[in-house]
């Protein structure tokens, strides 16, 4: 069974990955997280590739390895910050994107002393969650065609509000 791709964003500690394997599961098909695919072509984590070459480079790693997995059916996990790509957006622009919201405090709670997220790592992780969070907000907005929050819910639900999305958005076509 084909399915179309959808797009899951949202900032760290959303739920992009749980969300996704869960949907993933739910429709028989595959899931493509582009966080996996940047550690396996440049063998090196996430936080890694970020520390020792930069936000610039790795925003360049990061929108070849989006239209890659773009080209597939099925569901694609972004990076939190992914979105803040102009390209990545535009690549965006034909697909489902669902925007899994979240409070900063959830957000905080569920990143708080993850070592492998360099851009969370601060004095101050709240406020520095809060600056990131409002920074691309905008732009997770901009790019979703569906959004639900997925602090107040069980993954479950999340899962049942996207595929509830997906029946209506099937429906209208």
């Amino acid at each position: 069974m084909s399915v179309p791709t959808i797009v899951l964003v949202g900032p760290p500690g959303s739920g992009k990955s749980t969300i996704g394997r869960r949907l993933s599961r739910a429709l028989s098909t595959r899931l493509t997280d582009t966080d996996e695919m940047i550690e396996q072509r440049m063998g090196k984590t996430c936080g890694e590739v970020f520390s020792e070459l930069g936000e610039p480079e790795f925003r360049r790693i990061e929108e070849q390895v989006v239209a890659e997995a773009l080209t597939h059916d099925g569901i694609v996990s972004l990076g939190g910050g992914a979105v803040i790509s102009q390209a990545t957006r535009d690549l965006l622009a034909d697909h489902n994107v669902v925007y899994l919201e979240i409070s900063v405090a959830e957000g905080v709670r569920r990143t708080a002393g993850n070592n492998s997220r360099p851009v969370l790592q601060a004095a101050d992780p709240e406020a520095r969650y809060r600056a990131l969070y409002e920074a691309r907000r905008a732009f997770y907005e901009d790019a979703a065609t569906f959004k639900v929050r997925s602090d107040e819910r069980s993954p479950q639900r999340v899962v049942a509000e996207i595929l509830s999305y997906l029946d209506e958005t099937c429906d209208e076509a």
